[in-house]
This record gives C-alpha cells, sequence and structure tokens, in this order.
C-alpha cells in the first residue's frame, strides 16, 4: 500500500485506455486517481446492439468503482473535468474542485462530429454513450409503434424509413441490425402494418463502405446489407439533416429517424491545454504520447493523433487505445525507476472487424482475411473475450446465440418517451 506523499498518477477516463494504464500501473509505488464523468465503463463496440435491442445495457457496462476496488492504491472519483492548470498541475472539476497530480494522463476519449453542422445532432443523434443508446433505442421502436396508428400513407411510410449516416463499421452494423429487426424479430408483432416494409437507407459520402478495409471486404459488405434489403448510396454526402429527414445528392430523403455514424472529434483535451490539435481536435502529442513542452502530461485513445512508421495515423479503435495505455504506464514506471527512456510507441494492428447482421462479418487480420458466417463466429468469439467478467460473457453469448436460432431480441422496451420523461408500467 503507498502512502500519501507516493508519487500521484490522475487518470482522467475509465475507457479502455485508462483502464489499461491503472491495470499496469496498480503494483508500482504510486497513488493513482481514476477520474471520470460517468460511473461505469462502457465496451463501446457492442454499444451499436444496445441500440438495435439485441443486448441490455448492464451486459455491455460495468461500474468502474467495481472494476477498481481490489486495488488499494487506486481511488475513483465522479466529475466532469473542465479544464487542466498544467501551470500548478492541477486538474480542474466542474463544480469546482480541483485534483493536483504529478503526472497526468488524460484518456478522455471522443464525440459526435457534425463537421460545422451542430444543428444536425437533434435530429441525427449519434452512438457514444449508453445514454444514447438507450435514445436511438427507443427512437426505432417508437417508430414502428406510430407507424401502427399511423393512417396517412406517406406519414407512414417517413416512420418506416430509417437512414445511417456514415458507412464505417459503426454504420454498416447498424444498417444490418435495423433491417432484421425489421424483417425478421418484429415481423409477427404489428397488425396494421409490415415491418418488413421498412426501409433501410445507408448514406456513405465515400466511393464504398468500410474505407479502412480491402476492397473485397468492403464490396463483400455491400453486397451483404443488399441481401438483408438495406439501400446502400454511396457518393453521396448530406447537405441536411431535419425533423422531416435528410438532403443527400440533391434528394430529399422522407425519414424520422436518422442515426449519425459518419465522424467523431476529441474530447476538448487540446483547448484544456492551449496545445497543438489536428482537424478532428485530436491533440498532436510526441513519439512517447507526452504533450509538447509538458513532460507530465500524457494523452491517449481517441484524444490523441498518433502517426506511425507509414505516415497513416493510429486509428481511434479499443486496441490501440490500450496499447497506448500499456505503453504510457511502462513509461511512467520507467521513469520512475530512474531507467532509460522507452522507444517511441509504435502501434501493432491487431486487425479489423465489422459485422452485417447475424450471420456475416468482415474480419481482416492483414495476413489473412475472412468474410461469411465464419468471420462472424470469428467476429462473436473475440468480442466476447474482451468482455469483462464471465457473466457478462456468458450473458452475452446466450444472448446472441438465441437472436442467431430464433431471430428474437429481448431488449425492446421502450423506457422513455421523446420528452425524456419515464414511463410508468
Amino acid at each position: 500500500m503507498t502512502t500519501g506523499s507516493a508519487h500521484h498518477v490522475v487518470i482522467v477516463g475509465a475507457g479502455f485506455g485508462g483502464l489499461e494504464a491503472v491495470r499496469r500501473l496498480v503494483r508500482t509505488a504510486v497513488r493513482i486517481t481514476v477520474i471520470d464523468r460517468r460511473n461505469h465503463h462502457l465496451f463501446q463496440p457492442l454499444l451499436y446492439q444496445v441500440a438495435t435491442a439485441s443486448l441490455a445495457t448492464s451486459e455491455i457496462a460495468w461500474p468502474i468503482r467495481s472494476l477498481l476496488r481490489g486495488y488499494e492504491n487506486v481511488t475513483t472519483l465522479l466529475g466532469r473535468v473542465v479544464g487542466v492548470d498544467s501551470r500548478e498541475k492541477r486538474v480542474l472539476l466542474e463544480d469546482g474542485a480541483t485534483v493536483s497530480y504529478d503526472i497526468l494522463v488524460l484518456a478522455t476519449g471522443a464525440r459526435h462530429a457534425y463537421f460545422g453542422h451542430d444543428e444536425w445532432e437533434p435530429y441525427a443523434p449519434g452512438l457514444k454513450t449508453i445514454e444514447d443508446a438507450t435514445a436511438i433505442r427507443r427512437r426505432i421502436l417508437t417508430a414502428f409503434e406510430e407507424a401502427e396508428r399511423a393512417i396517412d400513407k406517406a406519414a407512414r411510410r417517413a416512420l418506416l424509413t430509417f437512414v445511417v449516416i456514415g458507412g464505417g463499421p459503426t454504420g454498416v452494423e447498424l444498417a444490418g441490425t435495423i433491417a432484421e429487426l425489421a424483417r425478421d424479430t418484429l415481423r409477427s408483432d404489428f397488425r396494421n402494418i409490415d415491418t418488413r416494409d421498412a426501409r433501410v437507407v445507408l448514406v456513405e459520402a465515400g466511393p464504398r463502405l468500410l474505407a479502412g478495409f480491402r476492397e473485397n471486404l468492403s464490396a463483400y459488405a455491400q453486397r451483404a446489407l443488399t441481401k438483408l434489403g438495406v439501400e446502400v448510396r454511396l457518393g453521396r454526402p448530406v447537405t441536411d439533416c431535419t425533423a422531416e429527414g435528410v438532403e443527400t445528392g440533391g434528394e430529399h430523403l422522407a425519414a424520422r429517424t436518422i442515426i449519425w455514424a459518419a465522424g467523431v472529434a476529441a474530447s476538448p483535451a487540446a483547448e484544456w491545454l492551449h496545445a497543438a490539435a489536428d482537424r478532428a481536435g485530436r491533440l498532436i502529442v510526441q513519439p512517447d504520447l507526452t504533450v509538447p513542452g509538458q513532460p507530465d502530461i500524457f494523452a491517449i485513445g481517441d484524444t490523441v493523433h498518433v502517426d506511425m512508421a507509414d505516415g497513416k495515423t493510429v486509428p481511434g479503435i479499443a486496441p490501440a487505445a490500450k496499447q497506448e495505455g500499456r505503453y504510457v504506464a511502462d513509461t511512467i514506471k520507467a521513469r520512475l525507476d530512474g531507467r532509460d527512456p522507452l522507444p517511441p510507441f509504435r502501434y501493432k494492428d491487431a486487425g479489423s472487424l465489422a459485422t452485417i447482421g447475424k450471420r456475416a462479418a468482415v474480419v481482416d487480420f492483414g495476413w489473412i482475411r475472412f468474410m461469411g458466417r465464419f468471420a462472424w463466429w470469428l467476429w462473436g468469439f473475440a468480442h466476447i473475450y474482451f468482455l469483462i467478467g464471465m457473466r457478462h460473457r456468458l450473458a452475452v453469448a446466450l444472448s446472441w446465440l438465441w437472436i442467431y436460432f430464433t431471430g428474437q431480441r429481448s431488449a425492446r422496451l421502450i423506457t422513455q418517451g421523446r420528452t425524456g420523461k419515464v414511463h410508468e408500467t
């Protein structure tokens, strides 16, 4: 157990990178304080499955205090960070409190980016938090409920039109699952509508889906989505989003449910430090992941811009954040032990995975690639492996097997109305 005078490491953000840094540091003679604005760690790669009624929120999130309770030198604080006083070495919280640090690790993640059109957010919510997921699930399910009561045919068509903006992994996964929800899960639940008439449109500004994957995998994903009934529209940047629908490629799509999966922006960490950032707001860090001119401040995950040897940027995905968290922890330990600095951070590509519905996926490990049903099973095993705790792994595995064989998704609860008020049942 460390004493109050031990070196104090403050980690802002309990995502993949932040938690990895904690676990790597706990056996070091330091005090660690973890600050997060939410009380839970979220397995974000499966967030879309909460949004599409496949999984419950409790299956992909864990209380941070529960995860860290076994470490006596770790203190967990619930609070929203609004700034950093690097001169006085203090983290500033929204309620006016401050937390002093010797070393600061910023792992603050990302938020939605609407490319200068923040006014679109009320009509096209993004997917980054549990709250986002449950709100999107509410919109999707409520659209079917309202369509069941709609008399006007045009209004019913708009209610049964779902537009997903962005052809990356999240957009592809959302579009495929919404299509299956309409054509399989819900088809026997309604009397006045045929849910199989639902129209799911995936809009991508670029020339192909899954731009980070090989072209043959991208083409397969498009074919698989088309087979599910998804309309894929490529090279069609969105020019407007309103309560009535989407403008794309000079065409108006009347839709009551729009989901944004097109881009992300970093947290305001660069603003807190008055430091250089890229166009997405990500901190530009040194090769050892420190902020230029501030060697006691590290930044990792979606917060940072890190260039690889081939000139590409380290992707904002969970494996990259975990590697950065381990590297920063090892750098801190080497510094405290008086050892030579570590070599610059090098990202090891762990591969890319994306699923299309409940029976197809694409997997790219670089040296080998898969597509189809076998890739789906591989995708499933990989995600279950990275879940925390046997109970969660079993719960998710059983949910997926049930969906795979029956098509039924059990997490179809509308827990709040459009006003945000909880309904009593």
